[in-house]
Formats: C-alpha cells, sequence, structure tokens
C-alpha cells in the first residue's frame, strides 16, 4: 500500500469528516496547489477525485500520432494530480495504448490502474490478468473490475484470491447506462468487494435512491463513469452555447465540464469520476474539478435546477 503523508492524512481527515453530513460538504476544501482527494473506505488510502477513461479515446491502435498525442493526454492528467486511469480488455487497444504512454512517461508511482475481467469464461480470469498487466506493462493491477457483471461470480471468487496473493489491491464490478441495477444492489449486499463503478452524471442521477447510500454504508468505493453522458451533456450545454452560471465561480467552476464534474464528486458516496477526452486542452479543464470547494447540497440543487432549465 502506498505511503501517505502527513498532509494527505490530514487532508483524508478533513474529507471525511466534511463528508459525515451531507450539508456540510461546502467545508470540502482544498489548496489551490493541491487537487481535492477522497479516501478509499476503510483504508488510509485517497485518490484524487477526477480520473480518467479511455473507452474510444485511446483506441487508437499504432497509429504513432495518435500515440503520441494519447501520450501528451495522459502527460496532462498526471501534471494536474490525477491517479485513477481505467481501462478494459473491451476497449480495442488502449490497453496497449496505455502501456506505451507509460512507458515513454515513466511511471513514477503515482498511476492507480483500474482494469476489467471480460470474459464469459469465468476459468480466464487470471489468463485475462496476465495479458493486462502485459500490455500495461505492470506486474499488478491496483483494481480488477468485473466488467459489466459478466460472468461475476467466478471471476469475483478467482479475484478474491488474487487479492489476496498480492496480485491486484482492490477488487470491484462495473455497470454502465444504468443496467442491471438489481443485480448490482444483490452484489453490494452480499459480496466483501472494494469498489463498484456505475454510470452517475447531473442528467442521470438514479443510483442516488439505493446504490450509492448504500454503497456509503458498505464502506464501497465509487467510480462514475459517463459523467458527460457520453458527451451529450457538453454538446447540449456549450455546444448551444448555453451560459455558465454566474455562481458557478463560487466553487471554482469556469467551464460546464468542471461544474458537471464537480456535481459527480461533491456526492459524498462517490469517490471518483472518469472523463475521457482526446485533447490535452479539454484534459486540463477536467483536472480542474478537483480544485476548489466543492458544491454543498443547497449548490447541489442550483445545479440541478440549472441543468432542467435549459
Amino acid at each position: 500500500m502506498r505511503p501517505v503523508t502527513r498532509r494527505q492524512l490530514l487532508e483524508i481527515m478533513g474529507a471525511g469528516a466534511a463528508l459525515a453530513a451531507f450539508p456540510a460538504l461546502g467545508a470540502v476544501d482544498s489548496r489551490p496547489s493541491e487537487p481535492i482527494r477522497k479516501p478509499i473506505p476503510g483504508t488510509d488510502e485517497a485518490l484524487t477525485v477526477i480520473g480518467m477513461g479511455t473507452w474510444q479515446t485511446f483506441n487508437v491502435g499504432s497509429d504513432p500520432q495518435l500515440r503520441a498525442d494519447r501520450t501528451r493526454v495522459l502527460e496532462s492528467f498526471f501534471a494536474n494530480g490525477g491517479e485513477v486511469v481505467d481501462s478494459s480488455p473491451m476497449y480495442g487497444s488502449s490497453q496497449e495504448v496505455l502501456g506505451h504512454a507509460l512507458d515513454e512517461l515513466g511511471n513514477d508511482g503515482g498511476l492507480f490502474a483500474a482494469d476489467k475481467v471480460w470474459t464469459r469464461d469465468g476459468e480466464a480470469t487470471r489468463e485475462q490478468f496476465r495479458q493486462t498487466a502485459s500490455r500495461w506493462n505492470l506486474d499488478t493491477i491496483d483494481l480488477m473490475q468485473v466488467h459489466n457483471l459478466l460472468s461475476w461470480e467466478p471471476h469475483l471468487e478467482t479475484l478474491k484470491t488474487m487479492k489476496a496473493e498480492g496480485k491486484v489491491r482492490y477488487i470491484g464490478i462495473t455497470t454502465s447506462h444504468g443496467r442491471r441495477h438489481r443485480e448490482i444492489e444483490h452484489i453490494l449486499e452480499s459480496q466483501d468487494i472494494d469498489f463498484v463503478q456505475l454510470t452517475y452524471s447531473l442528467a442521470n442521477r438514479d443510483v442516488e435512491q439505493r446504490l450509492l447510500p448504500l454503497a456509503r454504508d458498505k464502506g464501497i468505493a465509487v467510480i462514475a463513469n459517463r459523467p458527460f453522458e457520453g458527451g451529450y451533456l457538453i454538446n447540449r450545454l456549450q455546444g448551444r452555447n448555453v451560459p455558465l452560471p454566474d455562481w458557478a465561480g463560487e466553487i471554482g467552476c469556469h467551464n460546464w465540464p468542471q461544474l458537471l464534474l464537480k456535481f459527480i464528486v461533491s456526492h459524498p458516496a462517490v469517490t471518483c469520476a472518469i472523463p475521457a477526452t482526446t485533447q490535452v486542452e479539454h484534459m486540463r479543464e477536467n483536472m480542474g474539478a478537483a480544485r476548489g470547494a466543492l458544491p454543498d447540497a443547497a449548490m447541489r440543487r442550483r445545479m440541478i435546477d440549472a441543468l432542467d432549465s435549459v
């Protein structure tokens, strides 16, 4: 487990106190030079609240220019305090492109590698892990998740053993697009897992009813995928030149992507969100959501109203 500095420990303790009651979320802040981080429940480890997804964006094959472009995106992510990078065998060449980018940049230990098992063969968990680790050029993976619950029961049993062996540090499950929430609820209630990944955005808040409170009660970290609804929200807001509300500056938001992301990561149960991008400029915008104040309950209500009025 990575060591935590005294400063980081104080930040974790402060975040934990602020999250004890939802109305106190406004107390979670960060010095301008440091990103906001949230603790992984039950551990002394914290993660920057904005991570990076790679679905579609890093699936560029062997094209040298596109690989160089994605390396610059990853470089910007790390330069702005990013840690969690999420991928999957489902994402075409994304794993290989990530491995290439990490080799180019040099992995200094700041990476939190999150990947997935994606096969119907319940006996292939270890083999897929070996393939994934090889593509990332890593010996261990921080978080292995069962992608979209595919053969989740045998995969989870093997992953639990691999965690005990030190091959992976955390295990979890994923879903997206609002699918299979009843099954996710059953797994959260019955299985010993560390993370759940699900879709959550300002426009898609269904998980607030059951899954997010349950994850918080069970001490399970939450990764939010599709924070921009596959780009739909960005097109709806920035594409139509909808003005950013004047009050957005109160929580350090300078653009719509930052406002959308801050809504997500201000929920007490959410550990981080994983937007994806192909542009360095957009990466910098996204990472800006990891600084400044997080909205409290009243501000979150204003954010919902702002989107509903568009």
